[in-house]
């Protein structure tokens, strides 16, 4: 292309040139024919020397494409050298490959045939296996004398007592091992709490007793056709009882409040000697003002020396209330203060929040203080109290478990049950009456001798342990470590004491013989 656009510059120039001497003949006559006859043999020249360079230029360029076009053929012939040769080894591969599978699908078919043929032989030798051993079955029943249903009940039972005797020895080496960790972790924890706490003996209060200065005095209180006491029973809601008992007059009644402000209230008139029913009535107004004053003092006393705070003022003067409950003849309000106490302490053990645990035990029994107006369980009265009085999940949950009365669900409730029992358990903290003490005392050798294999059982001291006997012919060494395992769920499902009950399983052989 640019060959041709040269020519065409070329040819352009001399039409042009021709043009330009014709113009200039026309115009200036000879000197100018002259002188364009020069020029257009300068541009002949000119021309033919462009010319030459252009075929010179298209030589190269020709030469250059053709050079350009060589190589690149044979780049494109070495390229489908390449491809045809790798074709080349694929196509070889898949031939191996081909002649592999050939071989193998040969070889499967004899392995086939050889699966058979062993399938063949494996049912034959079935058959004559199931031959012999119908044959030795029969020959045994023959010796034995039993069939074969007989004799394989024979064998699962000896299997059984076998494997319960094996069950029984593991489960004890693992309860054993279990047991001596827990304990001596749980000792520990007790015993640092015992130590760090410990309060007075609880005595027992079932009656309120007013001692007076003289006989004379209980026909004052009396008064005339008997005004006086009637005034006074009416007032305070307690009943006086005046009977032999010298210098004292006895004032019952089921809530201990009403049962305290008789008993000061009577000291206070006797003191004073003025005994009507108008200054009766004012004495007891008096006297019900100042327990209800102490009250609330003793519940604010009790927050601060157990060291929480932000209690609603309703709960503070339900702890003061317990000052006058007893529980099993032990005063609540201490009972709650040791509670708290020992719930910090095993708390601080065992790297809990020790102002929640000081708080679950000191509120733990605050249903008790409303439980004679409430129908129900002190810890399910005494959870929903807390609950509606603004304490947290943790602690009502906790006070509605304290008993088992409500699904446990979190350390602190297990923590209040160990805390509860240690104060309730501990000597002189609480007393029993002597029905109830005998009835737990039967209940407890009633449970145990309703398990097979039991001679005697006796309930000791103090109904604190329970030892029990065991036929040597019914009872192995192991099946009595469950035997007692198994008394032990028995008597914390159908008994409720205070502390914990020792099971000891004895089991005992004893030859004897007599020298004549």
């Amino acid at each position: 292309m640019e060959v041709v656009s040269i020519l065409i510059s070329v040819f352009i120039g001399v039409v042009g040139g021709y043009a330009f001497n014709n113009f200039v003949n026309k115009k200036k006559g000879k000197d100018a024919e002259e002188t364009s006859k020069r020029m257009i043999e300068e541009s002949k020249k000119e021309a033919s020397n462009i010319i030459a360079d252009a075929q010179l230029e298209a030589k190269e360029i020709i030469f250059t494409a053709k050079s350009q076009s060589d190589s690149e053929a044979k780049e494109r012939l070495r390229e489908v050298s390449a491809i045809e040769k790798r074709i080349h080894q694929r196509e070889e591969m898949f031939d191996n490959k081909l002649s592999m599978l050939d071989k193998r699908e040969q070889e499967v078919k004899k392995s086939e045939q050889s699966l058979v043929d062993r399938n063949k032989f494996v049912e034959n030798a079935k058959a004559e296996v199931e031959a012999l051993r119908k044959q030795e079955i029969d020959k045994l029943e023959e010796i034995s004398g039993m069939d074969s249903k007989t004799a394989k009940k024979e064998l699962m039972l000896s299997l059984e007592s076998e494997a319960r005797h094996e069950a029984a020895k593991l489960l004890k080496q693992i309860t054993d091992e279990a047991e001596a960790e827990a304990d001596k972790k749980a000792k520990s924890i007790l015993s640092t709490a015992i130590q760090r706490y410990a309060a007075d003996v609880v005595s027992s209060r079932t009656v309120s007793v007013v001692n007076l200065p003289s006989e004379e005095m209980k026909g004052r209180i009396i008064g005339r056709e008997g005004r006086n006491i009637r005034a006074i029973e009416a007032v305070t809601g307690v009943d006086l009882i005046i009977d032999d008992t010298p210098d004292a007059v006895i004032l019952s009644s089921f809530d201990p409040i009403k049962r305290e402000v008789a008993r000061l209230s009577l000291e206070t008139l006797v003191i004073d000697g003025r005994i009507h029913p108008s200054r009766i009535e004012e004495v007891v107004e008096k006297v019900t003002k100042e327990v209800n004053d102490g009250i609330w003092e003793a519940g604010q006393q009790a927050t601060f020396d157990v060291g929480v705070h932000g209690i609603s003022p309703e709960l503070i003067k339900l702890v003061g209330k317990l000052k006058y409950r007893t529980s099993f003849s032990q005063n609540v309000y201490q009972h709650s203060l040791e509670v708290a106490h020992l719930c910090g302490i095993i708390a601080a053990e065992l790297g809990v929040n020790q102002k929640i645990a000081k708080r679950i035990g000191l509120l733990h029994d605050i249903g008790k203080a409303v439980d004679h107006e409430v129908e129900g369980s002190h810890a399910i009265i005494g959870s929903e109290i807390a609950k509606r009085h603004g304490e947290s999940a943790k602690v009502v949950e906790a006070i509605a478990a304290h008993h088992n009365e409500a699904p446990v669900n979190s350390i602190y409730a297990f923590l209040v049950q160990a805390a509860d029992s240690l104060s309730a358990a501990r000597p002189g903290s609480r007393r029993e009456m002597l029905e109830n003490y005998i009835k737990r005392l039967e209940d407890l050798e009633a449970i145990a001798n309703t398990h097979e294999g039991v001679a005697k059982a006796f309930a000791v001291q103090a109904g604190r342990e329970v030892r029990v006997m065991v036929d040597v012919d019914k009872i192995n060494d192991e099946e009595a470590d469950l035997l007692a395992k198994q008394l032990t769920k028995d008597i914390e499902a159908k008994l409720t004491y205070p502390g914990q009950i020792r099971v000891v399983v004895i089991r005992e052989t004893r030859a004897v013989r007599y020298a004549k």
